[in-house]
Formats: C-alpha cells, sequence, structure tokens
C-alpha cells in the first residue's frame, strides 16, 4: 500500500501485520467500527508513569477504548483529574471520572473500565472551566515524526479541536497515544489533511519515542469540513457553532461553503423533495420555506384547530437570557417553530411546531444548546399547552 511500511523494532511482529494495517487504514469501511487492542497495552500505558508532562499534569483526557485502559487506571491511581470523551460524542464532550471515596486499587480499576466510566462519572460541559494538561489518544497507525492516522471516523481529531474551541488545551498541550511497535509506520504526508491531530509521544510496548513534531495541531475546528450529517450525529457541536458565531467568526458548513454549491445542489434539491426527510438539510428547507413565527396574538385556523400541532418543551433556561436569543438560536439551528410560548419566569417556553415530524427534528437540531451558561433541556412536551401560559410572538 502507497504511503506506508513498518519501522522499528518489535517482537514477535507478524510478517503481514504491518501490511494489514495498511490495507485498514486504506479500507475506512473495514475499521471505522473497530478498536485495535494488543498484547503489551497494559504494559505500554506505563510508560506514562516516566513521561515528566505527565507527572507534571493535573488534568489528563484519555480516550474510552480498551487498549487505554491501563493508562485510565494509573492517571485514577496518581490522585490525577480523569477526562474521558463521551461515545462517539453522542451526549457531549467529557465525563469526569469520580471515584468513591477512599476507593481502592480494585475500585480504581473497575472506575478505569466502560461500566465503571458509566458509574462513576460526571458530564462536563461546555461552560465548564476545564484545562486539560495531558492528550492521550488510540491510533491505527502512527509515525516517528508524529503523524498519526485514526480509525477513519475523525472523533479524536474532532475532540481536539472542540478543546481548542473550549481554551482547555493549547498548541503546546502533549498528546500521547499507546500503540503496539508494529502500529508505528512510516506514513506519507499527503495522506495527512490540516484537521489531523499529530502526538507527542509514541508508548509502545518496547519503546518511549519523542516525535519532536513540527507539525502544527488543529486549531480549532474547521467549520467548512463539518457537514449537516455531522452536526446531526454530535449535538455539542452545534453549541459551539452557536458560541463562535456570536463572536464573529466563519461558521460555514461544508453544505453551505460557496466552493461546494454547485456540487451539492442537485443532491440537496434531492434531498428536500423527499417526504417526511427530518434530516438537517430537510429541517433548514422547512425553517425557510414554510415555517415562520404567528405575528400575531390570535393563532390561525390551522394552528388552533386542526390538532395537528406538536410542542417542543424547552427547559433550564438561565434568568438572565431573553426570548430575542432564545429566538436567535432557533433560527440559527433551523428550527424555527410556528409559535414561541415564552414564561421566562419558570426558565421555560414551549414551541409549537406543525407536526410530530418537525417537532423532533427540531428537538435532535437543539439537543446540546447552551445559553447563558445553562445546557437547555429541550424534549416534547408531556401535555397539552395550558391555555393560561403568557404567549409571546415573533
Amino acid at each position: 500500500v502507497a504511503g506506508l511500511r513498518q519501522v522499528g523494532p518489535g517482537p514477535n511482529i507478524p510478517p503481514l501485520w504491518g501490511y494489514l494495517v495498511s490495507t485498514m487504514i486504506r479500507s475506512q469501511a473495514v475499521y471505522s467500527h473497530m478498536e485495535i487492542h494488543f498484547t503489551g497495552a497494559s504494559h505500554a500505558a506505563t510508560r506514562l508513569l516516566a513521561l515528566q508532562e505527565f507527572k507534571a499534569a493535573n488534568t489528563v483526557k484519555i480516550n474510552p477504548d480498551v487498549p487505554q485502559k491501563n493508562a485510565r487506571f494509573l492517571t485514577l491511581e496518581a490522585r490525577k483529574t480523569l477526562l474521558v470523551p463521551t461515545p462517539r460524542l453522542r451526549s457531549g464532550l467529557f465525563n469526569r471520572i469520580v471515584p468513591p471515596s477512599g476507593a481502592t486499587k480494585e475500585i480504581l480499576r473497575i472506575c478505569a473500565t466502560s461500566q465503571g466510566i458509566k458509574e462513576y462519572s460526571v458530564p462536563v460541559g461546555l461552560d465548564g472551566k476545564v484545562r486539560v494538561d495531558l492528550v492521550v489518544v488510540g491510533s491505527v497507525a502512527v509515525s516517528e515524526k508524529g503523524w498519526r492516522i485514526g480509525k477513519g471516523e475523525g472523533y479524536a481529531d474532532m475532540e481536539y479541536a472542540m478543546m481548542v474551541s473550549m481554551g482547555a488545551v493549547k498548541e503546546e498541550t502533549p498528546v500521547v497515544t499507546i500503540v503496539h511497535d508494529c502500529q508505528v509506520l512510516d506514513i506519507a504526508e499527503e495522506l495527512l489533511d490540516d484537521h489531523d491531530l499529530t502526538v507527542d509521544y509514541i508508548l509502545t510496548p518496547t519503546r518511549t519515542i519523542k516525535t519532536n513534531c513540527k507539525r502544527p495541531k488543529p486549531q480549532g475546528i474547521i467549520w467548512h469540513k463539518v457537514s449537516y450529517e455531522m452536526l446531526a450525529k454530535i449535538p455539542i457541536l452545534k453549541s459551539l457553532r452557536y458560541k463562535e458565531k456570536q463572536t464573529g467568526k466563519d461558521v460555514t458548513l461544508q453544505d453551505e461553503h460557496p466552493d461546494l454549491a454547485n456540487a451539492n445542489k442537485s443532491a440537496a434539491l434531492n434531498e428536500k423533495a423527499r417526504p417526511g426527510n427530518t434530516r438537517p438539510q430537510a429541517a433548514m428547507g422547512s425553517a425557510q420555506m414554510g415555517q415562520q413565527y404567528v405575528e400575531s396574538d390570535s393563532l390561525s385556523p390551522r394552528l388552533e384547530g386542526s390538532g395537528t400541532i406538536t410542542t417542543v418543551y424547552v427547559g433550564n433556561i438561565p434568568p438572565s437570557v431573553r426570548v430575542s436569543e432564545l429566538k436567535y438560536a432557533l433560527r440559527e439551528f433551523h428550527a424555527t417553530p410556528l409559535k414561541v410560548n415564552w414564561q421566562g419566569a419558570q426558565h421555560r417556553a414551549f414551541l409549537d411546531y406543525k407536526d410530530k415530524a418537525a417537532a423532533e427534528s427540531a428537538v435532535s437540531s437543539l439537543k446540546g444548546l447552551s445559553l447563558g451558561g445553562n445546557t437547555l433541556r429541550v424534549e416534547l412536551a408531556k401535555n397539552q399547552r395550558n391555555k393560561g401560559q403568557v404567549e409571546i410572538n415573533s
């Protein structure tokens, strides 16, 4: 396979392993949902203890995969703060592992497992003041120059970019990967992109490699490479995009980028034409073409009499947030309702949508939205709208 070859020593390395790893890199469908575990992973992780960067770190972020289980245990045993990304970033960015008071080594080992992460963790929101001192990631392949290739879905790269956007890491924050010796390969630079994360240290069962990597790490989220599909899969991205747009940054998505407009035009038109589609493209189209805020105090006949309206509940709204800010966010996330029913004193609002499909699409789009320092609670309303509540129209 062009651009890759095995380098460096390693005990009992199968002759074809380097080729198989190379093939997996080229065949995303093969490895996109797998993780590479290897004999000696626990021993490789113990090399963390000799790194001055680990000794000096207070907060360490480590990915949740099996090969890094011992690294998570060693971090907890050293009484450092351990942050673990949520699986596939579906429900946020980090979980902080909080072992019970007086936890024994056995309990700490449980805390380092996938089950322990579920039982002994608390979520860390975007607004938490997090400073990560050391990052540990897995890899499919890595070069001695520090160039890294992951499983192909870009979650480690996205996690790092999101940490940059949050101010949780800086350019000098060290990044470590733990791999088998046979995963240390020569990687052609043309295989890398500007969003790919590089590493400063490679830990294997036999070696600690300091890469002295000169290639810059990602400087934040590259929004023009983020698609609507990715935005839907990773709800916390929506909140970060909203926050960055408010600071004046260009947050144009891949699907909106002028350079891609002609290429995507036909696909976008086909997507909007499909009935019952609740993907973000369709949600945007309906918001632009059909859904508008009601401007008068009286509901339209269809809104009042058809019985098809579905209401979305929005809770945990901070006292400092105004209805105009919520409406602005709704427009930004292409979740424009027919009507906003604002109950600011109760820290909540109700959003009316034309049907259940539109309401469910809005819930998906708004999941993870943060306003005024709070992550909003967004779900389908459990009861019918209270006729006595205050209604404020756009």
